[in-house]
């Protein structure tokens, strides 16, 4: 049951993505910043999800423990991916929002503000910033001294996991985690906020028609906004202690959320 309900959402979560991605390429119709941040939404919805789902399927289907193995230089890569693709997915959630607000509060300026150029380099510097934050997170992990044992207690290679199997004080490492991870999610969070809390403002001064159409979208994102951002926090800014739970939520964050984003984002 386990391994048909993570497939089917796996898959849901793939093929939505593929499916937006090809039309949003093939449409010469769907060419202004919203359909093209959509585009890199979807593509790090999907890569987020292939970092870690495929093998935790595998590893549902097995009940041999000797195949549930993961070598070191796979454990790496899956981290590296997982926060690249994850930071990547934070920084496009935050210039839709962006978009809609001068969507919204500069209808004027729109088209002069969010020209095909300055979107570009705005996905350009997302994509800078995500590579800066993987690229941290994996130097922390090569830092760390393993000497067994060498089960890990989670269901994918993240670094609080591995904070546990390391040979020495991960107090300092757990900290800079909590300052680079948790401050990213927890910052970007009351961006967001404070964005849709501007744009919600705002609608009092749009026509009946065009504030339940706005609302509509705003509402949709801002409901990704908490399924995306909550389990982010939740797992980043927690203290090391492993409950029952966080593996639960870390499910959730890999393959429910993206799977729910393409039902309220598309």
């Amino acid at each position: 049951m386990v391994f048909l309900i993570f497939l089917i959402l796996y898959e849901g979560t793939v093929v939505g993505s593929m499916l937006i991605i090809v039309t949003i390429k093939c449409s010469r119709s769907l060419g202004n910043p919203m359909y093209f941040f959509l585009f890199y939404l979807s593509f790090a919805d999907s890569w987020f999800s292939i970092s870690t789902a495929p093998r935790l399927i595998a590893d549902a289907l097995s009940t041999k423990k000797k195949k549930k193995v993961i070598s070191y230089n796979e454990c790496m890569t899956q981290i590296f991916a997982l926060h690249l693709f994850g930071c990547m997915e934070i920084f496009v959630l935050i210039l839709m929002a962006a978009d809609h607000y001068v969507a919204i509060c500069k209808p004027l300026h729109y088209p002069r503000i969010m020209t095909r150029q300055v979107c570009l380099i705005l996905i350009i510097l997302a994509w800078i910033g995500s590579f800066m934050h993987s690229t941290a997170q994996i130097i922390l992990a090569l830092r760390l001294p393993f000497c067994g044992p060498d089960l890990i207690d989670h269901y994918y290679c993240d670094l609080q996991p591995l904070l546990k199997l390391a040979c020495m004080d991960t107090y300092m490492i757990n900290l800079l985690l909590v300052s680079n991870s948790g401050a990213i999610c927890s910052s970007s969070f009351m961006i967001l906020m404070i964005l849709y809390i501007v744009i919600l403002h705002s609608l009092r001064n749009h026509n009946v028609e065009g504030r339940k159409k706005a609302l509509s979208t705003c509402m949709s994102h801002i409901i990704v906004v908490f399924l995306f951002f909550g389990p982010c926090i939740f797992i980043y800014t927690c203290p090391p202690t492993t409950f029952p739970m966080d593996k639960l939520v870390a499910v959730f964050y890999t393959i429910g959320t993206p799977f729910l984003n393409h039902s309220f984002t598309h």
